[in-house]
């Protein structure tokens, strides 16, 4: 497992179907491609960056101490054997983010899941990336709740995350959003730690 105080972008997640690997400079120009269609800034509620902006993101991102950002690899597609420290560039198929902006509460973290590749969606892939991101938190930077603040005609979403036992907690008829959180309780957070069984590979 990671030692405490390891730095960031050191530790890859393996789960059945997905890696999640730390977001590279290599990464930026598919993540940059996949962010000019208008569906996907409007479900993650972003504004379009040019390239030169959006490697100055990733590196912001690479050193900002809250936020922890992962590259989503679809399995399926990983060429040859998995190695950490490699982008493995074919099987980009999202991203998984906590932001843990709240100064009054460091245990509380935002989570963001983005399925980007459409030959990797509907897989269960998003609902795996979630889990082992959150479980990550749980055992690595003690977040014991977790938020999304998702559009309110974005149904996948909201369904993804009611069935992973989110519960709405606020609505914002300004930005028609929908906040839901998850409070982790002791017999939840061993059952999400047991149930995972993540192999944590680093550097």
């Amino acid at each position: 497992m990671e030692e405490k105080g390891k730095k960031k972008g050191c530790v890859s997640l393996e789960g059945e179907k997905v890696i999640l690997v730390p977001y590279m400079d290599a990464h930026v120009p598919k993540y940059h491609q996949w962010m000019k269609d208008p569906s996907l800034l409007q479900a993650t509620a972003s504004e379009p960056l040019t390239l030169q902006q959006e490697y100055l993101m990733q590196l912001s991102w690479s050193q900002d101490p809250h936020k922890e950002t992962f590259i989503v690899l679809d399995k399926d597609f990983v060429v040859g054997d998995f190695s950490h420290g490699e982008p493995h560039l074919e099987a980009m198929a999202g991203d998984v983010n906590i932001f843990m902006n709240d100064l009054d509460n460091p245990h509380v973290a935002e989570v963001e899941i983005m399925i980007a590749e459409p030959k990797s969606r509907r897989k269960g892939l998003a609902k795996e990336s979630v889990m082992m991101m959150m479980t990550f938190a749980i055992d690595k930077l003690g977040i014991n709740i977790f938020q999304v603040k998702i559009g309110e005609s974005n149904g996948a979403s909201l369904d993804l995350f009611k069935n992973l036992g989110f519960v709405q907690t606020s609505y914002s008829s300004i930005f028609k959003e929908v906040t839901l959180e998850l409070q982790i309780t002791q017999a939840k957070k061993e059952e999400m730690l047991g149930l995972m069984g993540t192999v944590i590979k680093h550097t």
